[in-house]
């Protein structure tokens, strides 16, 4: 105890607010220490070391594609059609899951080798496959959860829980942006609607606001509400954020902090005025030639509506944007690649929607010599089982169950070795077996073509320094170029 009757913990906590208090804020606000996490979104910084990828593009086919139906040929799952399955390994909610479906369903598709790497691809994906030699299919992914909401937020956050960032808004921190009249960050969704934990997937969780991703339309006006108010001019508009700036730098008082969460908002109030003129261009495809167009399918009603959205995410990585992810499938059931019912069926829509503008995105993207700087992701957030779905009312036997513990996803340019194959699932495709790659080391492996180290890109938050990797992954040197 001290002599006026406190402890020496209550002494220090009172003189911290002091004059002790008043010098540590002064130097610190000199500094930039307060308002440093409000600006970082709205300006470049250095990454930990020289990048392959200067933005990066997430293909995410929302509802788990079946990765033996795609990119993952199991000719012994073909053979053995209609037994049961042999050995369901040691993971114990993996054996529980599988125990509860039907026999072994084999794939009904042709799959053909593709390019100088004799990659096989299915012929769902026939276009994506003349461009396999720039594509490094990873057959050995694996996550957590076998359920859609956490499996979505793993894929996106790195947890199963919500409440935290997503690697968009990950980058948006630790890079900043190239272009302050567009967001660092653009999300765009299937016309059929959203995936099911919605918001945030794209959210910025415990950081500020200023570092979410901001949802872009395809058609109309790129972002809902953006326009002025009917006879406000854009000098007022000015007039008015200028006061705002002022009010929110509140009474001037010397060493003062500012509220990070404020400049924050300032700073999203800042930005959409200025992408009142700049948002519409970028999703303006009238200057786009014609045989751009018919390139991503825009001439098709089936592949226009996905063509569209990576022709915009072309051209918004062309303007400097950071991280653009677009949605294919939406809503439940069939509307996305959720194949409970019939695989065939199922994965016919969609693949047939989103290969031409996938194939179309990886072609233009290198013959404007983009695809260099621009990192391209292809996947879900977990694959399917290899025997029939029978659990589900409605199914025709040839539908498939979600299995997180082994499937597909792709990653091309900025960086990444093209035309290989990295890992492997067993002979049936019922888990991940060789080099196995976790979501954690996914997103460690995409930091680090991105410039950034995933163990120093922490934000503090609960009374520690928080990582996208949490306190796993490693980067996946297989994959890089």
């Amino acid at each position: 105890m001290s002599q006026c009757g406190k402890t020496r913990r209550e002494m220090i906590w009172e003189s911290g607010a002091g004059f002790a208090g008043a010098a540590l804020t002064y130097l610190l606000a000199g500094s930039g220490f307060f308002n440093a996490k409000a600006a970082a979104a709205t300006m470049e910084k250095k990454p930990h070391f020289a990048p392959k990828a200067k933005s990066c593009i997430f293909l995410f086919m929302y509802g788990g594609p079946s990765h033996m139906d795609t990119f993952d040929p199991k000719p012994e799952l073909v053979k053995r059609h209609g037994q049961q399955m042999p050995n369901m390994g040691t993971d114990a909610l993996l054996k529980l899951r599988s125990s509860r479906l039907g026999a072994l369903l084999g794939s009904r598709r042709k799959f053909t080798r593709y390019g100088q790497s004799g990659i096989e691809v299915s012929d769902f994906y026939p276009h994506v496959g003349k461009c396999i030699d720039d594509i490094a299919v990873i057959r050995s992914m694996w996550t957590d959860s076998f359920a859609h909401g956490s499996g979505l937020l793993q894929m996106n956050t790195g947890f199963i829980r919500q409440g935290f960032p997503s690697i968009g808004s990950w980058l948006n921190y630790g890079l900043g942006t190239e272009n302050e009249n567009l967001p660092g960050y653009v999300v765009m969704l299937d016309h059929r609607g959203g995936p099911i934990s919605g918001p945030p997937n794209w959210g910025s969780g415990y950081m500020p606001a200023s570092f979410q991703g901001t949802q872009f339309r395809s058609s109309g006006d790129p972002i809902l509400n953006m326009d002025p108010p009917a006879g406000v001019t854009a000098g007022q508009q000015r007039r008015q954020l200028d006061l705002l700036a002022k009010l929110g730098r509140g009474p001037a008082v010397s060493g003062a902090p500012e509220n990070d969460e404020l400049n924050a908002r300032i700073a999203s109030f800042k930005l959409a005025f200025r992408m009142q003129s700049t948002a519409p261009e970028a999703v303006d495809l009238s200057k786009e030639d014609e045989e751009t167009k018919r390139l991503y399918g825009l001439d098709n009603p089936v592949t226009a509506p996905y063509g569209r959205n990576c022709l915009i995410g072309r051209r918004l990585v062309e303007r400097g944007v950071r991280f653009v992810q677009l949605y294919s499938g939406g809503g439940h059931g069939d509307a996305n690649w959720d194949a409970h019912r019939d695989v065939d069926e199922n994965h016919s829509e969609h693949c047939a929607e989103t290969d031409q503008p996938i194939a179309a995105l990886l072609t233009d993207l290198k013959r404007r010599g983009l695809l260099d700087q621009t990192l391209v992701i292809w996947g879900g957030e977990f694959g399917r089982m290899p025997m029939s779905d029978t659990t589900r009312a409605g199914t025709k036997g040839g539908g498939r169950d979600h299995n997180p513990r082994g499937f597909s996803m792709w990653m091309a340019g900025g960086g990444v070795k093209g035309g290989q194959v990295v890992g492997a699932t067993d002979e049936f495709g019922h888990a991940a077996v060789d080099n196995r790659i976790h979501v954690h080391d996914l997103h460690a492996t995409i930091l680090h073509l991105m410039g950034l180290d995933h163990t120093l890109l922490t934000y503090f938050h609960g009374g520690r320094n928080m990582r996208l990797t949490d306190v796993h992954g490693h980067v996946v040197k297989q994959l890089l170029a």
